[in-house]
Order: structure tokens, then C-alpha cells, then sequence
């Protein structure tokens, strides 16, 4: 295994290519994502309009994020290690009509070629998944022109966190298969800030995304003790 590609679980991996099938379906396990990706979208588009950009999706999985920034005039990318939602991805992308760039590969694999090469680089609900996300936020700074902009999102690591996203999203309301998430694995904001800011990125903004169980919404305000987005720029 060479160095571009250890950082890799796969077990996190086989969780998702088991479910890869019913990526595109609203009603499924990625429900949460479905109704989260309007919130993402327009949070990236505010902060880096998209029409125009280089971007790329780093753990695009199926393609919902990847596909919602081409179809507002971005030429995107989308990188994931698993084969079955890149399958999915590429099916739905003949489907949309859009033009995407679908590659089986790691953020550092393609920063070793393509580094400064990107306008906006995102990779969301994805570095709770990896061994070393700090290594993933690196990639992602190489990979960003000097003007760009990186988008990541994660799950806070708090005794709330744990009890929203985990017994909340997985056993209680079964929002999510069970063992979906490890609570070890979650990023407490000033962890992530640590990692950018040792490869050269400042925060520009902070967000928090909240979900109401009774509404069954979910939107953007200030609270980030559980789900968070962040935008970082080189400093």
C-alpha cells in the first residue's frame, strides 16, 4: 500500500458500498443526506459561487453534492475509494446528463498531480471516516489555487454529539444503520482548525446544522455542537 492511499478504512468503506444501491433514493438510510444537501449546497454557493469554478468532491460517494454543484455551472470532480457509489455515481451522472469527473482515488493521490489546480475543494460528512483526517485537510490544501477555498463538515465529539448522532440518528429515530458512525472518530472544531492551520489555511467561517426531530428539518445557524460546516482559505 503506498503512502497516497493508506489512509484508508475499509471497513467505513464496505459500510457504504453495501448501501450504494439506494444512494439516490430520498426515502432510504441517506435520507439525512438528501435533505441536508439543499443546506450544504447553498452554504458552498454563498461563500464560493460555484458557476465557473474548478471544483472537486473529495469522498463524493454517490454523487449528490458532485452532481448539485455542476448543475450550477461548476466543472466538478468527484473522488471516492469505493467502487460501488463511484458505479452509482457515473450511472446517475448519464441519467442527469451533467458532465462529471468521476475518479476511484484518495485527496492525496490526486494532490500529488493536480495540486493548485482547484477553485473550491469539499469534502463533507467524510473525515469522520478516515484514519487520519488530518492528513485529508493537507491534501485538500495543496489541492486549492491560492485564492480557493476548502469546505469540510463533520460531527462534533461531545457528550451531545454522541447522543444526537449516535443514539438519536441510529437507534432511537433509525435515521441511520447502526454503526454508521464512531463516536471516537468525531472532530471537535478546534481539532480541525489545528490541522488546517498546520498546512497553511485560516478559518472563514463556522457553521452549525441542527436537526429538529419533530419538524424532521434541518437547518444553519451558530449551534456546532453537534453537525458543523467550515470554509478555510489559505492564510
Amino acid at each position: 500500500m503506498t503512502e497516497a492511499t493508506h489512509n484508508v478504512d475499509r471497513d467505513e468503506i464496505a459500510k457504504f458500498e453495501k448501501l450504494a444501491g439506494r444512494w439516490w433514493d430520498p426515502g432510504s438510510e441517506f435520507k439525512p443526506l438528501h435533505d441536508i444537501n439543499p443546506l450544504r449546497l447553498d452554504y458552498i454557493n454563498r461563500l464560493a459561487p460555484l458557476a465557473g469554478k474548478r471544483v472537486i468532491d473529495v469522498g463524493c460517494g454517490g454523487g449528490l453534492l458532485t452532481e448539485a454543484m455542476a448543475a450550477k455551472g461548476a466543472q466538478v470532480s468527484g473522488i471516492d475509494m469505493g467502487k460501488a457509489p463511484l458505479s452509482v455515481a457515473r450511472l446517475h451522472r448519464h441519467e442527469s446528463g451533467l458532465e462529471i469527473d468521476y475518479q476511484q482515488a484518495t485527496a492525496e493521490q490526486i494532490a500529488e498531480t493536480q495540486a493548485g489546480s482547484f477553485d473550491v475543494v469539499t469534502c463533507l460528512e467524510m473525515l469522520e471516516h478516515v484514519p487520519d483526517p488530518g492528513a485529508v485537510i493537507a491534501a485538500c490544501a495543496r489541492l486549492i489555487k491560492n485564492d480557493g477555498q476548502v469546505f469540510l463538515s463533520t460531527i462534533n465529539r461531545n457528550p451531545k454529539a454522541y447522543l444526537f448522532a449516535v443514539v438519536g440518528a441510529e437507534y432511537l429515530l433509525r435515521m441511520l444503520p447502526l454503526g454508521t458512525h464512531d463516536y471516537s472518530k468525531f472532530i471537535r472544531p478546534s481539532e480541525m482548525e489545528g490541522w488546517a492551520r498546520a498546512c497553511g489555511l485560516q478559518l472563514v467561517d463556522l457553521t452549525g446544522m441542527s436537526y429538529n426531530p419533530l419538524t424532521r428539518e434541518y437547518r444553519l445557524g451558530q449551534d456546532v455542537s453537534v453537525n458543523y460546516l467550515a470554509c478555510f482559505r489559505k492564510a
